[in-house]
């Protein structure tokens, strides 16, 4: 049996970052995924790093914060080792919703200093594809210091990365069980052979509490949503996050409208009225979106746990680790997840602390 000095499940930007940073640190790897690298959650993501703190469990504030800050960086070099661009954007975000909240972000922990409350005045110099009329429009709104980028360029370059740094891919290939030895983690049993390893990393997404010894309550919450051409490119610079829709432009002028939040189980199929609510809520904001060609409708599954709050840590196994559950934030949350989960398997202290998201707060 082949073996390696670590194995991740999963090919997402969760597993693709983590093995990349274990690759630094010397180790050898392989990734396994039942299907093509990068596209399950991680393709159907938004791209939102929203790391606004009203928004959030407390527990993750400081987590997204720091994930948020190291952004550019890993960007830079996911671009640097795949020699391909990834779009990450600047401009920021425009947050509607209740006057009481927004008001109060100023000083909740983790604001940014340069996030502040818009007059009405200031709108339409931001936004003037904006209906300042609407009823979504004409309540309160912030300016957030945010960045968005295209999870479709970033998984696609950090499998190139990955690759470029001599990473092993078994592709196609589903993983049904951890496998252990007097105690300690062996590898793993897939649909096609056995891979061995003394470490182990659970980051199956969604599927992670699927592959034996089913110790993590991760469930598919489906998200719906659409991709369209702009009319003009850039006539619209900012995400918009409203109650009911977000929009969220790409420098390339296509824009994504989403994302539903539904209890479906694994079905990934999208529901034409669905997508047709959702380019509604948009035009009702902008629109000019009417006279927007739509490219693309698609529905994606994100991880969600009980408390949704990611799973990250050690297992009771030596050698077995999880890193999933990460729900809405896993592009957000790709860097800091391998930065502190290569601690925790090097046997560092993790910084921030993780222990808010061991996988024992769900046992007993």
């Amino acid at each position: 049996m082949k073996s390696w000095d670590a194995i991740i499940i999963g090919a997402g930007i969760i597993g693709l970052a983590l093995a990349i940073e274990l690759k630094k640190r010397g180790l050898r790897l392989l990734i396994v995924d039942k299907g093509e690298p990068g596209r399950e959650a991680s393709w159907a993501a938004g791209g939102m790093l929203a790391d606004f703190p009203l928004e959030m469990p407390l527990a993750l504030r400081d987590l997204a914060a720091a994930s948020a800050r190291m952004y550019p960086e890993f960007v830079h070099e996911l671009e640097d080792e795949s020699r391909l661009k990834i779009d990450l954007r600047d401009q920021g975000t425009v947050l509607f919703g209740d006057p009481a909240s927004l008001g109060s972000s100023k000083s909740a922990p983790g604001a940014h200093p340069e996030d502040c409350l818009l007059s009405p005045r200031a709108l339409p110099e931001l936004e003037p594809a904006l209906f300042l009329s609407g009823p979504t429009v004409g309540t309160a709104s912030v300016f957030l210091k945010e960045r968005s980028g295209d999870p479709r360029h970033l998984t696609t370059a950090a499998v190139a990365a990955a690759k470029h740094r001599g990473i092993d891919f078994s592709s196609g290939d589903k993983v049904l069980a951890v496998e252990f030895a007097d105690g300690k983690t062996a590898g793993v049993r897939t649909s096609k052979t056995s891979f061995g390893a003394g470490v182990v990393v659970n980051c199956g997404g969604a599927w992670a509490g699927q592959i034996a010894p089913y110790d993590f309550p991760t469930r598919p919450v489906k998200g719906q949503m659409l991709c369209v051409v702009m009319p003009q490119k850039e006539m619209v610079r900012h995400v918009i996050r409203t109650p009911d829709v977000y929009l969220i432009p790409r420098s390339d002028g296509r824009m994504l409208i989403g994302a539903t939040q539904e209890e479906a189980g694994f079905d990934k199929q999208t529901v034409p009225a669905t997508i047709q609510k959702l380019r509604q809520a948009a035009l009702d904001i902008v629109p000019k979106l009417a006279e927007a060609r739509i490219l693309e409708a698609w529905a994606g599954l994100r991880p969600g746990t009980p408390d949704a709050l990611p799973i990250l840590g050690a297992t009771a196994t030596p050698g077995y680790f999880v890193a999933t559950g990460h729900f809405r934030d896993g592009i957000l949350l790709a860097p800091i997840t391998a930065r502190v989960m290569g601690q925790v398997i090097a046997g560092e202290r993790p910084e921030p602390d993780l222990r808010a998201f061991g996988s024992e707060r769900f046992r007993g």
